[in-house]
């Protein structure tokens, strides 16, 4: 028997699942939004992921006083209030619509209109004429012996509440999670080792962009261990052992701690998806067209759990589509992203937006490249002024049409830079016209000026 019926049922208290819940809600919609955990309010970003990471890079940046150990317990506890805060705030935003309800449960479908909440002994089911599925995505393990019963193998989501300092901290995966948090954690005072399967890290990224992040963080004190495969690992004594192959021989690494940074995949586990007819992609996410609708016309999968880029951003703009979906023209669609940028959260950050140096040159675009070491630009004195000089720019411009074509800034402000040089891209903004644009002094952004004044190397 179906307890209460909604126009609209959100699973996931992500990004894009609360925007919608809540723009619905405004509209007088009757709206449930259902969260498993009442510590997930908000969803990933605020609670476990974006939010709660940078506040610790912030915090691995900003040292004060005390040992590092004091210094990171501190951070830490900042951190959990902070997250606590938001998780509140997020509540209260949806709480204070009247026509808005939050369940706390576990959901899965009993037909495609229909779902079972389960919170203990207590049962409830809904029924919806929409649904979004919002539930984001969860760490995965690699099959190694012994890795899933470690007491000290810990995912992102582990080592970000954690009370104490690890004296060595091995992260496996060289991506741009483990390279986060090799970055901050060595800030903090750990003895980091970078363990991965490909010969460098940051595979995606341009060879020379990826040696100046593995410069930087080698002067930071991290290790890199490239071409490995772990075959084992076991608990000792007040810490972990891992086994592994590289250069064709067997190695040991103890560390106190063991960050797992091996990937993500889609949290559908326990939806019962198959009983609403909603289809998977063989890698697990929901299938869903341009317009985020599954093979239900009625369902939609927003964020992580569709297989898109895993940003909070890409989630909220998940949510305008729906949205105009259901209450507007229907023609916003996820083919209208063009150069959605991205920023790894290392020390400095490194920001990148369109193509890559050697994607352009595989597609055999006329290429030239501009690039400067950030120590070396002149007219960049904020760099300087707050004593980061470390790091690049670096812009793929097509040599016929003066099309930016893609860039990788290694800099002081880049997370914000990047946000210029997309906007920049997607209304057609020449490379000449931002190297000769007026910025404000001191600032970032004029190193634009200079850089992409420089001397190209052109590449056909």
């Amino acid at each position: 028997m179906v307890d209460t019926h909604f126009d609209l049922l959100v699973i996931g208290f992500g990004k894009g699942g609360k925007t919608l819940a809540a723009t619905m809600g405004r509209l007088g919609k009757r709206v449930a939004m259902v969260e498993q955990s009442a510590r997930m309010y908000g969803g990933t970003c605020i609670n476990i992921g974006c939010v709660p990471t940078k506040a610790l890079v912030h915090h691995a940046e900003h040292p004060g006083a005390g040992t590092p150990g004091e210094r990171h317990r501190k951070a830490v506890a900042d951190t959990r209030a902070l997250t606590s805060t938001l998780r509140g705030k997020n509540f209260a935003m949806l709480d204070t619509i009247d026509t808005v309800v939050v369940i706390t449960g576990r959901a899965e479908f009993l037909d495609p209109k229909t779902v079972r909440v389960t919170a203990g002994d207590d049962v409830l089911e809904l029924a919806a004429d929409t649904i979004v599925v919002n539930t984001g995505a969860v760490p995965v393990l690699p099959p190694v012996p012994g890795l899933d019963a470690s007491a000290h193998v810990l995912t992102s989501t582990d080592l970000i509440d954690l009370d104490h300092l690890p004296k060595r901290l091995a992260v496996l995966g060289g991506g741009y999670v483990g390279v986060e948090f090799a970055s901050m954690y060595a800030q903090f005072g750990s003895a980091v080792t970078v363990l991965d399967a490909g010969p460098r890290i940051l595979p995606r990224e341009d060879e020379d962009v990826a040696a100046a992040v593995t410069g930087i963080l080698r002067d930071a004190g991290v290790e890199f261990v490239p071409g490995v495969r772990v075959t084992a690992v076991h608990d000792i004594d007040n810490g972990v052992e891992l086994t592994y192959e590289a250069d064709g021989r067997a190695h040991t690494l103890a560390a106190d701690e063991l960050l797992v940074a091996t990937g993500r995949v889609p949290a559908t586990e326990g939806l019962r998806l198959d009983r609403a007819g909603v289809r998977t992609t063989p890698s697990g996410a929901i299938e869903v067209d341009e317009f985020l609708q599954t093979s239900q016309p009625h369902v939609y999968a927003v964020g992580d759990v569709n297989g898109g880029p895993q940003f909070t951003y890409i989630s909220l703009d998940d949510s305008r589509i729906v949205a105009d979906q259901l209450t507007g023209g229907g023609r916003r669609s996820t083919l209208d992203r063009k150069f959605v940028p991205y920023t790894v959260f290392t020390s400095p950050a490194l920001s990148r937006a369109g193509l890559t140096e050697r994607e352009a040159v595989e597609r055999g675009l006329p290429v030239k490249v501009s690039r400067k070491a950030v120590a070396d630009i002149a007219g960049m004195p904020r760099a300087k002024i707050v004593g980061e000089t470390r790091g690049l720019m670096k812009f793929v411009v097509d040599s016929v049409t003066d099309e930016v074509l893609g860039a990788a800034l290694l800099s002081v402000d880049s997370q914000e830079l990047i946000n210029v040089v997309a906007l920049a891209m997607r209304h057609g903004v020449t490379a000449s016209e931002l190297r000769d644009a007026i910025y404000t002094h001191p600032s970032s952004t004029e190193a634009f000026n200079e850089v992409l004044a420089a001397p190209p190397a052109r590449r056909a």
